[in-house]
């Protein structure tokens, strides 16, 4: 893409707040962006061959949204955790193990997709973040559900296609988890805590494709209790 290219998309960026470029062969984030710091609200890279998040992304103080699907980021820098309005922030299908020690930081984060990763385990650092409504953690490597997730704030949470074999029953305490996906993952039905049935907020358990049969769900403890909420969910969004 020539210089020509880029100054039309930086021109139009500085009138809209949004600089979208996608699936352009980008090996890396485009400097020239530094000069909208304060003018952005959106940036979407998607679709790219970016290797490395420079630090000056945590200049971009008034960004709402960042999406950076499907390019080839193996780490996050600290200085993303500076972006105090980011609500919005998609990595799908990129190598990242793990995020930043200050990711906790994003404190307007309602939205985040991590889905096809490399991540091994629930990062802690969500377990901060007050206003998390969606977490997308789907085809990772997540082998297991920590303790720590009792603290997470979200409404719903995606571990679909993942290894998962253990799941902490502080799961069930979480405040506000509505949705759980745990499809296709190594879930044993004694290692699914019966508490998500009986004694939690949610209202949509997805299991399907582990190594217990769906119906054999329906013969647990507490599982009425479950159904209980799932008809009344249904019931308010028919």
């Amino acid at each position: 893409m020539g210089n020509s290219a880029l100054k039309a998309h930086l021109e139009t960026a500085q009138k809209t707040g949004v600089f979208q470029l996608t699936g352009k062969g980008l090996t890396e984030f485009p400097e020239d962006l530094q000069k909208l710091t304060s003018n952005l609200r959106t940036i979407d890279l998607s679709n790219n061959k970016i290797e490395v998040l420079p630090p000056l992304i945590g200049k971009f103080s008034f960004l709402k949204s960042l999406v950076l699907n499907n390019n080839k980021l193996t780490a996050l820098p600290e200085d993303l955790c500076k972006l105090k309005k980011l609500e919005t922030l998609h990595l799908n299908g990129n190598h990242l193990r793990q995020l930043p020690a200050a990711f906790g930081q994003l404190s307007a984060l309602k939205t985040l997709s991590l889905s096809g990763n490399q991540l091994r385990t629930v990062p802690t650092q969500l377990c901060g973040l007050r206003h998390l409504d969606v977490v997308d953690l789907s085809k990772n490597q997540i082998q297991n559900v920590p303790d720590s997730v009792g603290e997470l704030q979200a409404i719903e949470l995606n571990l679909n296609q993942n290894q998962i074999s253990q799941i902490s029953v502080h799961i069930s305490h979480c405040p506000r988890l509505k949705v759980l996906r745990l499809e296709e993952n190594c879930l044993e039905l004694s290692m699914l805590p019966q508490s998500i049935l009986s004694d939690s907020q949610i209202s949509l358990l997805a299991v399907e494709g582990n190594l217990f049969e769906i119906k054999k769900l329906r013969e647990l403890e507490g599982y009425d209790k479950y159904m209980e909420r799932f008809t009344a969910t249904k019931k308010k969004f028919a």
